[in-house]
C-alpha cells in the first residue's frame, strides 16, 4: 500500500511538466522575492475601501461598511469609484484598478480592505502598479474572489495578505478575534475550530476530518478554488513548491471541484505541496434528485489521499459567518490529526 501512494505522488507530480512549470514559476516571472511584512494595525488609522470586482451601490449598504471598518477603532477612505457600476462590476477593469493602486500610493492608508467579492479581480490584475505595491507593504483584507488579489500579491508584491472577511462581512465575535489577533496585536494564534454548542450526544458543527494524518509545515497560499483554478497558466500565480495549499468554495456541484482538482494535478500543484487544509465548501451539492456521483468527501480522498501529505477537510474558511483570518504567504504548520493550523511567524511588523 505504501508503495502505490507514494508511485501515486510521483505520478502526480510528473504529469503536466510543462503545464506545472507555468503553474509554480510562471514565464518571464521574478524569482520569489524575500517576504516583507506589513505594518499593524493600531486604534486611529487609515484603512482604504475598495471595490475590485462586484459592486455595493446601495448608499444603505455602503455605510453600514463604513460604520463596521469604525466600530473596528479605524477610519475608512473609500476609494474614488467605491459605488460605481458597469455591468455586474464595481466600474470599469482600469477605475477598479486605479483604486488599488492609489490606495498603496496613499502614505496616509495603512492597509486596505476589500468591500466584497463577487467577480472581477482577475480582470484588472494587468492593470495593476506591482512596482509600487511592492514598495508599499500593507495588508489587503478579504476572500472569494478576493483570492486573484492574494494570488498575485504572493507572486509579485512579497509581502503577506490576509484572506478574511470582507468589509461587508458580517464580522462576528469568531471572525473579529481571529483577525484582530494576527493583525492588531501580531499573534501567532493556532487556529482551530471552535467547539460545537449544540444539544447533541456528537457534535455536529466545527467538524474536522482527517484525510491524511501528520504535520507539515510551509507557506499558506490559497484561497477560493475556483479562483485559483482560473489563474492556471498566468504568470499571476506564487511558486508552490513545498506549499500548504488552503481551499475553499460556494455554490459548486461536486463534479465541478473534481474538475478543478484535476486540473491543479495535471498542472503540477498538487505534487508540490507539503499540505492541504480544504476548508468549508458551501452548498457544493449537484442540483436535482437524479445526481448520483461522488460526494466531497470522496472526491477530496481520490486527489488528496495519494499525495501522502498531510491533510484535513472542515476549517473554518470560506463562505461562512464564523471564519479564521488566514495569513497568505507565511509560515504555517498544519496539524491533521488535530485539523490546527499554527501561525509560526508575526505577520505584521
Amino acid at each position: 500500500m505504501t508503495f502505490k501512494m507514494l508511485d501515486r505522488r510521483t505520478a502526480l507530480g510528473a504529469m503536466g511538466a510543462v503545464a506545472a512549470t507555468l503553474a509554480t514559476r510562471p514565464a518571464g516571472a521574478a524569482p520569489r522575492p524575500t517576504l516583507r511584512k506589513p505594518p499593524r494595525l493600531h486604534a486611529g488609522d487609515v484603512v482604504g475601501l475598495v471595490e475590485p470586482a462586484g459592486f455595493t451601490d446601495d448608499a444603505f449598504d455602503l455605510a453600514l461598511v463604513q460604520d463596521t471598518i469604525r466600530a473596528m477603532g479605524l477610519v475608512p477612505k473609500p476609494g474614488r469609484f467605491v459605488a460605481a457600476r458597469h455591468g455586474y462590476l464595481a466600474g470599469t477593469d482600469a477605475e477598479r484598478a486605479a483604486d488599488l493602486n492609489a490606495m498603496y500610493a496613499d502614505p496616509e492608508v495603512r492597509a486596505v480592505f476589500a468591500v466584497r467579492g463577487g467577480w472581477g479581480c482577475a480582470r484588472i490584475l494587468p492593470h495593476l502598479d506591482f512596482t509600487a505595491i511592492r514598495k508599499n507593504p500593507k495588508l489587503l483584507i478579504g476572500f472569494s474572489d478576493i483570492t486573484a488579489l492574494h494570488l498575485a500579491f504572493a507572486a509579485r508584491a512579497g509581502f503577506t495578505t490576509i484572506h478574511g472577511p470582507n468589509a461587508a462581512s458580517s464580522w462576528g465575535r469568531f471572525s473579529w478575534d481571529a483577525f484582530r489577533s494576527l493583525v492588531f496585536e501580531g499573534a501567532t494564534p493556532v487556529l482551530a475550530n471552535p467547539a460545537g454548542a449544540e444539544d447533541r450526544l456528537v457534535q455536529r458543527s466545527g467538524r474536522i476530518r482527517t484525510l491524511t494524518p501528520g504535520t507539515a509545515r510551509g507557506r499558506l497560499i490559497g484561497g477560493n478554488l475556483t479562483v485559483l483554478a482560473a489563474l492556471m497558466g498566468t504568470p499571476y500565480l506564487p511558486d508552490f513548491d513545498g506549499a500548504i495549499l488552503f481551499l475553499e468554495d460556494v455554490d459548486e456541484a461536486e463534479y465541478r471541484i473534481d474538475r478543478m482538482l484535476t486540473q491543479l494535478a495535471l498542472a503540477g500543484v498538487l505534487g508540490r505541496l507539503a499540505g492541504v487544509v480544504f476548508g468549508q465548501c458551501t452548498s457544493c451539492r449537484a442540483s436535482g434528485p437524479s445526481y448520483g456521483g461522488f460526494t466531497l468527501s470522496q472526491i477530496l480522498e481520490q486527489h488528496l489521499r495519494p499525495l501522502d501529505i498531510p491533510a484535513f477537510q472542515g476549517a473554518q474558511i470560506g463562505h461562512i459567518a464564523n471564519q479564521f483570518s488566514i495569513p497568505v504567504g507565511a509560515e504555517a504548520e498544519i496539524d491533521a490529526a488535530a485539523g490546527t493550523i499554527r501561525i509560526l511567524e508575526p505577520v505584521v511588523a
